[in-house]
């Protein structure tokens, strides 16, 4: 993207965000501190990973084995559906992975009140992050302060020790509605934003990655997710400024990830090992 065309973006978004929300202060100019060190080399790639298992047919041994492999691959989290944080909180503590859920998950369209509601059930079961997905609708209708409202009372509810991630389902937005989500969700109080669901049509892109780490600068994380299977496009992400990434291919992208190293599998003594970190998960 040429930079002509983002700071037009940004110029365009700042002035509907001042016009819709003048209470609040929002930066004239984009950060000018590109893409932190440590995030474009892309140091540790597992422990960037959020292990994701999301789907409607996720059974028990399923939330199970993906604790086992996050603790043997040392990923950042596990992500599951809000049925599962206590089990996963249960099976991972002491282990150093975090417990990730969702919320509004899939489409953003559940009432604040019941987004509100998932928050405060997450927490009080063990999740250490949130991710919230935005109402859409109300932002490409430009109700732009009940997109703020929202995102800040998630964030009031689920606690300042709480990671809040905000979805802002990039697949379905124009380029200047990537950057007015970004904005909101950070002035808001998010911790990140993320690119996708993986429900919603394609799933992460460079350039959105790209466009989303220009907004946001170091203010805020970038999580790329959706779509994210193999090792070169969680590297590509990783070098567009993403410091997260949402994937269920964590275990093949890690294993790839020492085959160019040139490194053996973890052997079973050293799996075993990590995972009485967590207990006994079988």
């Amino acid at each position: 993207m040429k930079e002509e065309y983002y700071r037009q973006l940004y110029r365009q978004a700042v002035k509907e965000l001042q016009e819709a929300l003048p209470d609040v202060a929002w930066p004239p100019s984009p950060p000018e501190e590109g893409i932190p060190a440590a995030v474009g080399q892309g140091l540790d790639l597992p422990g960037l990973i959020d292990h994701t298992a999301l789907k409607p047919d996720t059974t028990v041994p399923a939330v199970q084995r993906l604790c086992e492999e996050a603790v043997t691959f040392g990923f950042h989290s596990v992500c599951v559906s809000p049925c599962w944080v206590k089990l996963a909180s249960r099976l991972l503590q002491g282990s150093g992975v975090k417990v990730c859920t969702v919320i509004g998950f899939p489409h953003g369209t559940t009432t604040t009140l019941a987004k509100v509601t998932e928050a405060v059930e997450a927490v009080a079961c063990g999740a250490a992050e949130l991710d919230m997905v935005l109402n859409v609708g109300a932002l490409k209708g430009r109700s732009l302060r009940r997109v703020w409202e929202e995102i800040a009372r998630v964030r009031e509810a689920a606690g300042e020790e709480r990671v809040l991630k905000v979805i802002l389902e990039t697949a379905l937005l124009e380029d200047v509605e990537k950057v007015l989500a970004a904005l909101i969700a950070v002035k808001a109080g998010a911790d990140f934003v993320k690119t996708s669901t993986g429900f919603g049509g394609s799933g992460a892109t460079a350039e959105d990655v790209s466009l989303l780490r220009r907004t946001v600068g170091s203010r805020a994380g970038v999580k790329a997710s959706g779509g994210i299977r193999d090792l070169a496009t969680a590297l590509a992400m990783v070098r567009a400024g993403a410091n997260r990434i949402g994937t269920s291919s964590g275990v093949q992208i890690a294993r790839e990830l020492a085959a160019r190293k040139g490194e053996k599998s973890l052997d079973e003594t050293a799996a075993a090992e990590k995972r009485e970190l967590c207990g006994d998960l079988q």
